[in-house]
């Protein structure tokens, strides 16, 4: 489960077992650290305690001192520490029962001593009163009885038994300190062992881990990119061939563009000799016209039609030629457009404007090989009416007569002329107009395959551009796979 997390997961439980630990021993050494604190001021306490009690038996001293002294002399200047100690003793013992307050045994010898110090107290105030009313005998021999002896024996007792417990309690406190003191010092310094041994445990397991979660994502990576490399050449070098292949089919529709301009510009001849056709069908009606007032002329007329109907023969072979190279530019045109609708379906999304162009290409070259057999058709219908005015022509030569009598077939013969001349003009316009159609045609293929080209240009750029981030990719890989090695030869 562990090798399923990831990096920043496995850092983050890294460190927080670390902190875990750190905090352990922090909390550890801070709890013996206030212990030691708190011992300490105990002591000071006591210490203090101690001081207050001394203080209250010197201030007992300086009461006795200064009576004792006022006895001896009878001179009032010796009662001053008397009275300035009598002042102090009261607030001494208060400061002992608050100090105290929260030891019971203290407490008790303080109740012992109140006692005693009233005594005293008492009994030192009864010798200065004798010694001021009565004189030194009196006061010596109070004082030579022993009671103040006694009383401040007593007190000087219950001193000695509050420094004996006060001791006691140091001496506990002092063997709690240097215990608390022994248990921070192991806390810190086998806690700081152990968390060390263990972050570094931890740290070995999160790098063996890591190194080879890591290292199995660089192989995954290295086999990636060795195939994105593959991909990207096999890419790359079809981008290529579709360049060559789009440049070729370009210059294929160049020069399909150049035939059709040939075609229209043959288109346009045939138009104006279909006219010339038509213009000489009309002069043969004229010359049948002048033939009924005078028919001595019909020779000459007749000779005329002769030559009219053998250029008009040469003519219609013309027009069948350029007939033949308009179908045969018609299934070429077919071909092509079949080719650059193969091509275009193999381009993909950016070929499907082309496929319509080519399509529209290919119906207007069927068009143009329907339009072409019916004039091929027409064109043999002309050739036929014309082997048949040469034939009624040289029968009219023979016989001027028989021209004459037959002169009805000749008017009727030049009108069906006059009309196969006319379908065969607009035939000619016909194929000028799909002609012309056919060159806007090529042309707008021209451009499709030109945006083509330009798109697989750029397709060609791009593969290159994915070869160059798939090689990246690898050197990349192999420095990762450099980077981490060593920790994977250690694991």
């Amino acid at each position: 489960m562990f090798n399923r997390w990831s990096l920043g997961r496995k850092l983050g439980a890294g460190f927080a077992v670390a902190g875990t630990i750190l905090l352990a021993v922090a909390l550890l050494g801070y709890s013996s650290t206030v212990s030691l604190i708190e011992n300490d001021r105990q002591v000071a306490h006591s210490r203090l305690i101690q001081a207050a009690f001394a203080a209250l038996i010197s201030q007992m001293k300086d009461v006795e001192t200064g009576q004792r002294g006022y006895v001896i002399t009878g001179n009032p200047a010796y009662l001053e520490p008397y009275e300035t100690a009598l002042g102090e003793i009261k607030k001494s013992f208060d400061n002992l029962r608050t100090l105290t307050g929260d030891n019971s045994a203290q407490q008790q010898h303080l109740n012992a001593m109140q006692p005693l110090i009233d005594r005293k107290l008492a009994e030192l105030k009864r010798v200065i009163e004798l010694r001021k009313t009565q004189g030194f005998g009196p006061a010596a021999a109070e004082i030579g009885n022993n009671l103040g002896k006694d009383l401040m024996d007593q007190l000087r007792a219950v001193v000695v038994a509050s420094d004996q417990e006060a001791d006691a309690l140091l001496a506990q406190r002092a063997r709690a300190a240097e215990t608390s003191a022994d248990w921070t010092t192991a806390v810190i310094l086998w806690g700081s062992i152990a968390g060390a041994a263990l972050v570094a445990l931890i740290g070995w397991f999160i790098v063996t881990s890591l190194t080879r979660q890591i290292g199995a994502a660089v192989q995954h990576v290295q086999s990636s990119s060795s195939e994105l490399q593959a991909a990207a050449n096999q890419q790359a070098t079809g981008a290529r061939e579709q360049a060559t292949a789009m440049t070729e089919i370009a210059t294929t529709i160049r020069e399909l563009l150049a035939s059709s301009r040939q075609i229209a510009e043959s288109a346009q001849s045939v138009s104006h000799i279909a006219e010339e056709t038509a213009n000489g069908a009309r002069t043969g009606n004229g010359t049948v016209e002048q033939a009924t007032d005078a028919i001595g002329g019909i020779r000459r007329q007749v000779d005329q039609v002769v030559t009219h109907m053998l250029d008009l023969g040469k003519k219609s072979q013309e027009i069948g030629g350029i007939v033949e190279i308009v179908s045969e530019l018609a299934e070429q045109t077919n071909i092509l457009a079949i080719n650059a609708t193969i091509e275009a379906a193999g381009a993909g999304e950016q070929g499907r404007r082309f496929t319509v162009v080519a399509d529209e290409i290919r119906k207007l070259a069927d068009r143009v090989g329907g339009s072409t057999k019916e004039i091929r058709r027409l064109i043999e219908e002309v050739r036929s009416a014309a082997n048949t005015t040469v034939m009624a022509t040289e029968g009219g030569s023979k016989a001027v007569d028989a021209g004459s009598r037959h002169f009805g077939d000749v008017a009727t013969s030049f009108t069906q002329i006059a009309g196969l001349v006319s379908t065969t003009t607009e035939a000619a316009r016909e194929i000028e107009l799909s002609t012309k159609q056919q060159s806007t045609a090529v042309e707008q293929v021209n451009i499709a395959i030109s945006n083509a080209a330009q798109a697989t240009k750029e397709l060609e750029a791009s593969s290159t551009q994915t070869l160059e981030t798939a090689s990246a990719l690898a050197a990349l890989s192999r420095e990762l796979s450099a980077i981490i090695r060593p920790q994977m030869a250690l694991v």
